[in-house]
């Protein structure tokens, strides 16, 4: 059964290994922030730093694993539509907000989203990280500087992410304006 997070909002679940995370974006250009904690220890979370040091690369695609702060693998890639994700920029909050868009009034963001969805699981805020941001465009010059670009995924493209462990897994749909071309999209999800 697909569920939908609201535009600009978030959720959390539980992820059962063995189990498939299907992550949709129905309408295109609209990111999905994702992070996880490992169900009977949240002292072990999704860390972007194993990650990239043990995929040897910052592009993420099919057969890309992402690891745990403990080393341990949390999800495999086994489908993907875009190949384009960015796991190196912090979830979106109301400190993003003042900083990028000072004329705007700052909203919970990502980080807020996902504050409130885990605090269901007694889960403190202090210790979300960084998350895997599903279909953000971030490009690297060659002098390193970043860049945020409009996502490349079209309505329907797709990220599947198998579980390698029992988790509590938080999803948003991304609020950040730059990050989906300014303008805000549901983002849908399914377990397989």
């Amino acid at each position: 059964m697909m569920d939908k997070i609201a535009p600009r909002s978030g959720t959390a679940f539980e992820l059962k290994a063995g189990q498939q995370l299907k992550v949709i974006d129905p309408e295109g250009e609209q990111v999905a922030d994702l992070y996880a904690f490992n169900s009977s220890n949240h002292n072990e979370y999704l860390s972007s730093g194993r990650s990239l040091d043990y995929n040897e690369s910052v592009n993420f695609g099919k057969g890309s694993k992402l690891y745990s702060n403990d080393s341990r693998e949390m999800f495999e890639i086994v489908e993907d539509t875009v190949e384009d994700h960015d796991f190196l920029l912090t979830p979106c909050s109301k400190a993003t907000f003042r900083h990028f868009y000072p004329d705007e009034e700052p909203v919970p963001g990502c980080h807020g989203n996902l504050a409130k969805a885990f605090s269901a699981y007694g889960i403190p805020e202090h210790l979300i990280n960084t998350t895997f941001n599903t279909f953000m465009n971030v490009a690297i010059d060659e002098n390193g500087k970043l860049s945020v670009l409009p996502p490349k995924s079209k309505a329907g493209d797709f990220t599947v992410f198998e579980a390698k462990m029992d988790m509590i897994v938080g999803l948003t749909a991304c609020s950040a304006g730059e990050s989906n071309n300014f303008s805000y999209k549901p983002i849908c999800y399914e377990i397989l």
